[in-house]
């Protein structure tokens, strides 16, 4: 029998807190400034944002961690050649952990700009520090550090602000006052009526009554206000893999950017259980740390990142700058840019079924994640849909529930699906393949779904099982309703048009309306692929420095571009 899986700070120790050479912070001090601190002063405290990359040169210092419920615990005791940071330093957001000096301390510490700097221009040095920020993040949300949302397991708004969390990489925790005493206690502290369900405490002391995600993601400092002044080269809307990819060439090639998503990094791919059919990974990677690494990879670059922020208008306006766009958002901000580059990919189908939304905040689930897996453990599940995502759904699925029935509205799997899916699936025990089969009706009550009705064949025969939770894979449609009134060309199914599609003389990916591109699975004609994106983002780079540089033949000193994600 195997034993306990070992945490991260366990196995990989080393890497997480690695002790510099006198040589390297040697070449690491031009990036910073030397800094002392006094015994029993802050370096570092949750909730605020702390001055960056501290490199100890003497002296100690203890960093714990600590949630909103006010309690800490040591991680680990920083001497002189360690260096005290996480990812929350590389884009400047506020920290995640608390930091004291045990005695007078002499640093160097380095502010979020000229770390980006630093990572790019000592190559060998910043992939061992990139390493070892990406790897404490790991070691936070192992450990449940963070924001605490306390409110009944399996409880809709409790499913969405943990998911939300989850899927932005940021560690949380959650309680379930119904089953844990400690849960009562901050119910009871804080007068929490049962309407307000769920509550959640923020580190920095904050506690908020069921908020949305965006009043979530502003308390934790997730995303600060957009300078309206500000003109960015490139707006890119969407962070899926098509707009990461675009972030990413982007910012590494001086433009300047910032990436809006109304929900989360990583678009449909994010929710992927598993990709197994990705260049470079051969035993496959999870969706959600795929892109979990070209997110950092990004920010590395000097991308910005405003998520959750969701443009809901865009807008050409001529002026003495050359002509610029306008992307309004969701809050009434603004973000302004040379150029705009779509990939705000496409909205989840929802299944032609009365009720339907009574049950999809509980109970009916448009990806299959660990979140989900353990809400389905040892039950029997429904998944619809025949693509290659239900395909990695159902074989993830199928390592946690009891059984997984797949419901196909066509007659073969292997029409829509890749083959090494097709087998895997055909090897899989608890996994019943229905062709042509439709569901027909959802039954329950008070928001949990209890049983469910499909018709197979042309028998038209009925058939209901107790099942409590469906996944709906079947398809997407294009998130262009925003555009309505920008001059952008859509085709009949809603697809944005590019190329020769979109008018005489246009660029390749460029839309009918000059200085706008389009990317990814918005993209009219595109590969729905997660590799065909990435490859579209990588392109469309080429497509806005011709654009930029005919706009503005003087411009020789472009910073990164705006990415908006839907």
């Amino acid at each position: 029998m195997a034993g306990p899986t070992k945490s991260t700070i366990d196995s990989r120790g080393e890497q997480m807190f690695p002790a510099l050479e006198p040589a390297e912070i040697e070449r690491m001090r031009r990036f910073g400034e030397v800094r002392c601190y006094e015994a029993g002063e802050a370096l570092s405290k949750v909730g605020e944002v702390n001055e960056g990359l501290i490199i100890i040169l003497a002296g100690k210092v203890t960093v714990s961690r600590r949630d909103g419920a006010g309690r800490s615990e040591p991680i680990v005791t920083h001497l002189p050649g360690a260096f005290m940071g996480e990812l929350a330093q590389l884009a400047g957001r506020p920290a995640l952990v608390d930091a004291e000096a045990l005695e007078k301390v002499e640093a160097v510490t380095i502010p979020p700009d000229r770390l980006r700097a630093l990572l790019v221009a000592e190559a060998e040095l910043g992939e061992r520090i990139m390493r070892a920020l990406i790897l404490r993040r790991v070691g936070l949300l192992e450990t449940g550090s963070g924001p605490v949302i306390v409110g009944r397991t399996g409880n809709g708004d409790v499913l969405r602000l943990d998911g939300f969390l989850r899927r932005n990489g940021h560690p949380r925790q959650t309680i379930d006052p119904e089953i844990d005493p400690e849960g009562r206690a901050l119910i009871e502290r804080f007068d929490v009526g049962p309407g307000q369900l769920p509550i959640v405490l923020c580190p920095g002391g904050e506690l908020l009554r069921n908020p949305g995600e965006n009043e979530l993601a502003r308390c934790l400092g997730l995303v600060r206000p957009i300078d309206p002044n500000r003109v960015y080269d490139v707006a890119i809307v969407g962070a899926g893999p098509a707009g990461l990819a675009a972030a990413v060439y982007a910012g590494s090639e001086g433009l300047s950017t910032l990436v809006l998503d109304c929900r989360a990094f990583g678009g449909q791919a994010g929710a992927s259980a598993r990709i197994e059919n990705y260049l470079g990974f051969p035993t496959g990677i999870t969706g959600i740390a795929l892109m979990a690494r070209a997110y950092n990879q990004a920010q590395k670059f000097g991308v910005e990142m405003a998520i959750p922020d969701e443009a809901v208008a865009l807008e050409a306006v001529n002026d003495a700058d050359g002509g610029r766009f306008r992307l309004r958002l969701a809050n009434d901000e603004c973000a302004s840019a040379r150029s705009v580059v779509l990939a705000s990919g496409a909205r989840y189908r929802r299944l032609a079924v009365e009720n339907l939304d009574a049950f999809e905040s509980t109970s009916v689930h448009y990806w299959a994640s660990p979140l989900e897996g353990k809400l389905c453990s040892g039950q029997e599940v429904a998944l619809v849909g025949a693509g290659n995502s239900a395909g990695q759904a159902v074989v993830y699925l199928a390592s946690q529930v009891a059984k997984v029935w797949m419901l196909v509205r066509g007659g073969d799997l292997a029409a829509s699906m890749s083959r090494y899916l097709v087998d895997r699936i055909a090897g899989l025990p608890n996994v019943e393949v229905l062709t042509r089969t439709e569901v027909t009706g959802l039954e329950g009550g008070d928001g949990m779904l209890e049983a469910v009705r499909w018709r197979q064949g042309a028998s038209g025969q009925e058939m209901r099982r107790p099942i409590r939770h469906v996944f709906l894979f079947i398809g997407a449609d294009p998130n262009t309703d925003w555009l309505a009134g920008s001059g952008v060309a859509l085709d009949a199914k809603g697809f944005v048009l590019t190329g020769s599609e979109a008018g005489a003389g246009r660029r390749v990916l460029e839309t009918g309306h000059p200085g706008v591109f389009a990317i990814g699975d918005v993209r009219s004609g595109s590969v729905k692929r997660v590799a065909a994106s990435v490859g579209e983002g990588a392109q469309v780079v080429t497509a806005l420095h011709a654009y930029l540089a005919a706009a503005d033949p003087a411009a020789t000193d472009r910073r990164p571009a705006i990415i908006a994600a839907q």
